[in-house]
């Protein structure tokens, strides 16, 4: 049994309204399972079609865990976090299924890696800083961080913009220019949100 000890400011409950139960966190999984079911099998296939398979699941779960959540009134903390961590699970396999069949693209998949797996990660879970339900809400916040990365053209060229140029460019160079520019985007970002952080911390 684990032990549980009070920890100083600790008042013994939880956030009202936390749920990790609910349709929406149930879709999040189902997604998850079944896009990393379909990108195992194509690294070891190298097949294109089960890749593709694998990304369109990710990307239309993504977006239909979303919109459960919003249509049932559903939206969490907790959820969001989940689905955060779930993007990076779906994400690391998808791409090394694009990477076994397309090699020659392993310079700007991995700077979109780094980028999408350690800054925007951190990017994404600093909404834990304030009392919003998720980085969908970050314009109550900061809008110029919302609108560069999660308003919906934001999101919709983070999570296919790079896979779209790998998959058509000729050249490496275009895909990694990108990956480079969101790269510089997001450490732009995580600056404004740890200057925000620090400003609000000295005021309290």
């Amino acid at each position: 049994m684990i032990a549980r000890t009070a920890a100083r400011g600790f008042d013994g409950g939880v956030v009202a309204g936390t749920r990790l139960v609910n349709v929406p966190n149930a879709v999040t999984l189902v997604r998850t399972v079944v896009a990393m079911g379909l990108a195992l099998p194509a690294i070891v296939l190298e097949s294109v079609w089960l890749a593709v398979a694998a990304y369109l699941v990710y990307w239309v779960g993504d977006v239909l865990d979303g919109m459960t959540a919003r249509w049932l009134g559903q939206e969490t903390r907790a959820g969001a976090v989940f689905d955060i961590v779930s993007d990076r699970a779906c994400t690391s396999l998808c791409a090394a299924a694009l990477l076994v069949l397309l090699p020659e693209m392993a310079l700007p998949v991995g700077i979109f890696l780094v980028q999408f797996m350690v800054v925007d990660c951190m990017l994404s879970l600093s909404f834990l800083f304030w009392t919003i339900r998720g980085p969908n809400y970050f314009h109550e916040v900061h809008r110029g961080v919302y609108r560069w990365n999660w308003s919906p053209p934001a999101k919709a060229l983070n999570t296919s913009g790079l896979v779209v140029l790998v998959l058509l460019s000729p050249t490496p160079l275009w895909p990694a220019l990108f990956a480079g520019a969101a790269m510089v985007v997001k450490v732009a970002s995580l600056v404004a949100v740890g200057r925000l952080v620090a400003v609000e911390s000295a005021r309290a």
